[in-house]
């Protein structure tokens, strides 16, 4: 019996399509993300880490969702925004510098965004670091398993470094300097619509620092991301109180000033009833 939550098989299912379609259409044929995809999504200590994560997170802490739900919604958002740039005909770093593939930055991407929280097991201060520390040994370990051969050593060395820009860099606070790295930031920002706070908000608590990040969350109705009319990439808000202006200006606003790939996305917002607002 499939212990996963329906939310998390669809999100899977749609994972799954978009690597399938990447595969197909864009990688030349190397199935390297598609193999990647399959472990990082049925690997046991993965899910025990995103499970403890949002154990940590709502439980302990009071926060929105950290979990495997958010981690796979991240990955979906980051393969939606590489597959656009890629029909764009935007290069990635690593192709740009021609040190790696569109599937070794797809697979990049991948590892990033599934573990990219780990460090909330720990605690939310400085998480993104101790995300890097608590990785580390399990990417090393996947990417032996995706890349057996000796050969491969530079080919895993870019990937893990990559990787690991992405899951360092995710929260801003620490200056990234790839297209790979800057999608991570966005994609996790992206994350902001009410089905992220329904867990914390049904669990009674008193006031607390992370209310507002819950409260905000919950009146997002909808995030789109799609083609840019100006850039390649277009993302929407629709909230429908002034609330969710929280999660745009504060959150999602940020991270994408911080973000190698900011020239790249035009932003959206409109609260219910009231003119959109375009914000970048």
């Amino acid at each position: 019996m499939d212990s996963k939550s329906p939310k998390e098989q669809i999100i899977e299912s749609k994972i799954t399509s978009f690597i399938d379609d990447m595969v197909s259409r864009f990688t030349d044929g190397d199935d390297l993300p598609k193999r990647l995809a399959k472990i990082l999504l049925e690997n046991d200590e993965i899910k025990a880490i995103q499970d403890y994560a949002n154990t940590v997170s709502i439980n302990r802490l009071g926060l929105n969702d950290h979990g495997p739900v958010h981690m796979k919604i991240v990955c979906r958002n980051a393969l939606k925004i590489l597959c656009l740039l890629h029909e764009a005909g935007i290069e990635t770093s690593l192709e740009k510098e021609n040190v790696g593939t569109f599937a070794d930055s797809v697979s990049a991407v991948m590892l990033a965004s599934l573990l990219h929280d780990s460090g909330m097991t720990i605690g939310r201060k400085n998480h993104e670091l101790y995300s890097g520390i608590i990785a580390y040994s399990l990417i090393n370990e996947i990417l032996k398993q995706v890349l057996p051969d000796e050969k491969d050593v530079v080919r895993r060395t870019v990937i893990r470094s990559v990787a690991f820009e992405g899951i360092i860099g995710h929260m801003g606070t620490h200056p990234i300097h790839s297209i790979e790295a800057g999608i991570i930031l966005i994609a996790d920002g992206c994350d902001m619509t009410k089905g992220r706070s329904r867990i914390p908000l049904e669990i009674p608590s008193k006031p607390a620092e992370g209310d507002i990040h819950k409260y905000s969350a919950h009146s997002i109705e909808k995030v789109r991301i799609g083609k840019g009319q100006d850039c390649p990439v277009m993302i929407e808000i629709q909230m429908k109180s002034e609330v969710g202006l929280f999660q745009v200006e504060e959150v999602l606003i940020p991270k994408l000033k911080a973000s190698p790939a900011k020239h790249l996305i035009e932003l959206y917002a409109c609260v219910e009833g009231e003119e959109v607002k375009r914000y970048m």
